[in-house]
Parts: structure tokens; C-alpha cells; sequence
């Protein structure tokens, strides 16, 4: 529950680390706004305060169009509650209830699809697939908001398949219609350009070191404020660079890619790679409890994050044994031969290229070789190839490649690599001793917090 006294400062100081956590209603306008709204703040008695912007909408609200509640950071208060619900609400932010049923979905999950709406409705106050549409209305509010689409293109982006279907679910949803929005744009024509909102802290100078450290040649680009790659997802291929503005707490994006249907779920994951919706605070606040007191904390460090869950793996595989510099001459190797191009880019090789190759041009062992190969077979042949147990069945794949894959190209928020070289020479630095399991769930944080240290 939120408590309206410590809600009631938090607006009030408009201060940027309260963006996204909760949500201020106005009962004499009928708008809700973000805690960092620019207008003058309404008086206390004419606001109710909702812990996330569907519950708004829900209590028949319309979002601000000075703030826009669809940009805020998403970490709101429940988030992190319930795994099952996490993982459910990621699955229909890629847009699974757009490609399949709620059953297929709560299948997926290994649930009933009673117990998933039961979830839906304690905690946000919905059914999945309201949640599902109010999600693609505020997507389509982003880009009506920060792009030059057209509203028929915003319609197919934000997973609607029609414009009328979209008008009406839009204004129902939001209680607005596209052109109202539309009319309130300020963007250069031609280029999909989205502003992605975060709550600080955040070590960019870290995260970029780390991003720079191990970026592929034609592959990837860094410089000291953006970085950008080539990406294929689903068969969709394109390109994206993030810019980031420290002083705004945001990252402003260009995207570039083939099929406009697919850019909500590309964002989401641009969001993940870059970490923009953990809630740092708490997360600092449960690692500094656990740590002892001579340690050397860093605050703002997050998971830099690798664009899908078989390219961690293949460089997992690469970088076994090996120094950071030496796993990405062989990761830019793989990438020059066998990634198809795009434009003057390349793309991350497919499963089926490496699985197909003797892999000749790789100055590995010959046991490497075939573990990457077994690695993109099941790839090219499993139904669930993201699966850690699945991984494990295959010769060559320990639990270190494992785990490290699903830290960058999931973004599992509690993953210890304990066995890591990296990891145990920072904790020998440390005079006091220490046990990594009480940072749970954010052992992955502890992870990065102890290769910062070196």
C-alpha cells in the first residue's frame, strides 16, 4: 500500500528518483501525471496516489500530456513481487498475447490461466490482456508523442491491426484520440526516435568501459556517450544507437530496422540491455546491508546486458579461459565470417551459420569448436533452446557459461558467478569475509559490484 504522507513529499520535491514508482491522480481534471510533472502542483486534497499508470487508467483517468506517464522508468512498487508475474508481464511486453492465447501464455508460464489473472487482478488490478492493451496504448502514445510516424505505422507498431481497432481501443483506454497527441509533436521527419527514461543512479562511465571493453567490430560502436549495435529479432533485422543525457536521466535512441511491427519488443529489450527499469535504490540499499563495511562500493553499477540469450552464450563459450581483449578478437572473427551484412554493418551470426561450419578460421581448440557447434544445434532444433538444463546436456557447457549467458542475455537479476576468476580475486581484496547468498535476489549486482573492484 502507498502511504499518501511520504507519496504527498515525494511529488512535491519533484525529485527524479520517485519517477515511475507512483503515479499522482487529480480528481479535479480527471489527469494523472509522473512525480516530476513540471506544472504547479495540485492541492493535496484533490489527489489520490496509484502505484502504477494502468491502475489510473483503471480509476478512469487520462495520462498528462506534459509529463507523459508513458515515459516514465518502469518500477513500480509491486514489481519484483512474484517471478511468475515478472516473467508474465515481460512475455506480453514482447507481445505474446498478440501472437497467441492467454491459455497458450499461461502454459508457457507452467500456471493455470485462472491463477494468472488472479495474479493480474491482486496486484495491478487488471486482467492480462487489459494490461496487454493499456501497454500498447501508452506505446503508441510514445511514438505519436516522439516520432513522425504515420498513425496507420504507430497502429501496426504498437501491435494493432487496424487503425480503427486502434482509434477505438486508444481513446478508451486513455480517454484521448491519436490526433489530440499527434498535435503536441516537436520531432525531425524520417527517424524513429524514442526517449527511454531511467531512475538515477546509474555509472554510465562503468557501464560504458564494459560495453567499449568487449565491443565487436561492425558489430557494435561505443563512444564515450552512446552506444549502438546491429540486432536481428524474430527474422527483424536493424540497428540501434543510445545516447545518453546524464543530466536528464534518460537515453535518447534511433532505431532503425525493417519491420515496424516488431519495435515495442526491440525496445523493451534495448531497455534491458542498458537496465533502465530496476528500481537501484532498493537494490543498494539491500547489497550495502550485506557487504562489509570496508568495501569499496560503487553505487549506480548495472548489468550491461547482451542482445539475446544465444549470442551471451557463444561468447561465454569464446571467452572461456581467456582475457576480455582475446574473447572479442575471436567473437569479431565469428562475426566478420559468417555475420550476414547489413548495410555496412554485420549482423550476429545465425545458430544455422555456425552449426553448418568447421569453424577452421578460429585459432581454438578443436573441442571449442564443436561445443559451439552443439550450442547453435540446439539452437536450430530445440523448442525451448533458453532453457539453463537444456544447456547443461550439452558437452562442453558447464555451469559458468551457463550462468554468465543468462546474467547479460537475460538480465537475471540473481546470478553469482562465484567461480568466476575475476569475481574471486576481488573478494580475496576484501579483509573481511562475507556470504554472497544474503545478497539475494540481486547477486547479480554483487557480481558487477566485485569485477568493478578490479
Amino acid at each position: 500500500m502507498l502511504d499518501p504522507i511520504i507519496c504527498q513529499k515525494a511529488r512535491l520535491s519533484r525529485d527524479p528518483r520517485f519517477d515511475g514508482k507512483f503515479f499522482t491522480a487529480v480528481k479535479t481534471t480527471g489527469i494523472f501525471c509522473r512525480t516530476i510533472c513540471p506544472v504547479y502542483p495540485p492541492k493535496e486534497q484533490n489527489v489520490v496516489y496509484y502505484a502504477s499508470a494502468i491502475e489510473c487508467a483503471n480509476a478512469g483517468y487520462r495520462p498528462c500530456l506534459r509529463c507523459r506517464p508513458d515515459s516514465a522508468p518502469n518500477s513500480p512498487a509491486w514489481k519484483g513481487v512474484n517471478a511468475t508475474l515478472d516473467r508474465a508481464i515481460r512475455l506480453i511486453d514482447e507481445g505474446a498475447l498478440q501472437d497467441s492465447s492467454l491459455v497458450e501464455l499461461a502454459v508457457r508460464l507452467g500456471i493455470s490461466d485462472r491463477y494468472l489473472r488472479q495474479l493480474f487482478t491482486k496486484h495491478l488490478g487488471v486482467s492480462p490482456k487489459s494490461y496487454a492493451l493499456y501497454q500498447q496504448c501508452l506505446f503508441a502514445k510514445q511514438l505519436l508523442h516522439q516520432t513522425s510516424l504515420p498513425i496507420t505505422e504507430v497502429a501496426l507498431a504498437s501491435g494493432f491491426d487496424s487503425v480503427r481497432r486502434f482509434n477505438d481501443c486508444f481513446v478508451t483506454q486513455l480517454k484521448l484520440t491519436p490526433s489530440q497527441v499527434r498535435k503536441s509533436k516537436a520531432v525531425q521527419p524520417n527517424q524513429l526516435r524514442l526517449k527511454l527514461y531511467y531512475c538515477p543512479p546509474f555509472d554510465w562511465a562503468l557501464m560504458q568501459a564494459t560495453l567499449a571493453s568487449r565491443a565487436v567490430v561492425n558489430l557494435e560502436w561505443c563512444d564515450n556517450d552512446s552506444y549502438g549495435r546491429t540486432f536481428n529479432w524474430h527474422g527483424c533485422s536493424g540497428q540501434f544507437t543510445a545516447h545518453h543525457h546524464g543530466d536528464k536521466n534518460l537515453f535518447e535512441v534511433v532505431i532503425e530496422l525493417e519491420d515496424i511491427k516488431q519495435v515495442k519488443a526491440i525496445v523493451n529489450n534495448i531497455r534491458r540491455i542498458l537496465d533502465l527499469d530496476v528500481d537501484m535504490q532498493a537494490v543498494e540499499q539491500d547489497l550495502q546491508q550485506c557487504l562489509p563495511g570496508d568495501f569499496a562500493f560503487k553505487s549506480g553499477v548495472r548489468l550491461p546486458g547482451i542482445w539475446d540469450m544465444f549470442e551471451a552464450g557463444i561468447r561465454a563459450v569464446l571467452g572461456q579461459q581467456i582475457s576480455v581483449a582475446a574473447a572479442r578478437n575471436l567473437v569479431t572473427q565469428l562475426v566478420a565470417q559468417l555475420g550476414q551484412s547489413h548495410g555496412d554493418k554485420l549482423l550476429f551470426p545465425i545458430p544455422a551459420s555456425i552449426a553448418n561450419c568447421e569453424l577452421a578460421f578460429l585459432k581454438i581448440p578443436g573441442s571449442r569448436k564443436q561445443t559451439l557447434r552443439n550450442l547453435a544445434q540446439h539452437y536450430c532444433s530445440s523448442d525451448n533452446p533458453n532453457s539453463p538444463e537444456q544447456w547443461l546436456k550439452l558437452k562442453g557447457i558447464g555451469p559458468w557459461t551457463v550462468d554468465y549467458a543468462q546474467l547479460r542475455g537475460l538480465s537475471e537479476p540473481d546470478i553469482f558467478l562465484g567461480g568466476d576468476l575475476g569475481v574471486k580475486k576481488a573478494l580475496g581484496k576484501s579483509s573481511s569475509s562475507f556470504e554472497p547468498a544474503q545478497a539475494a535476489p540481486w547477486r547479480s549486482y554483487l557480481t558487477f559490484q566485485l569485477w568493478s573492484q578490479l
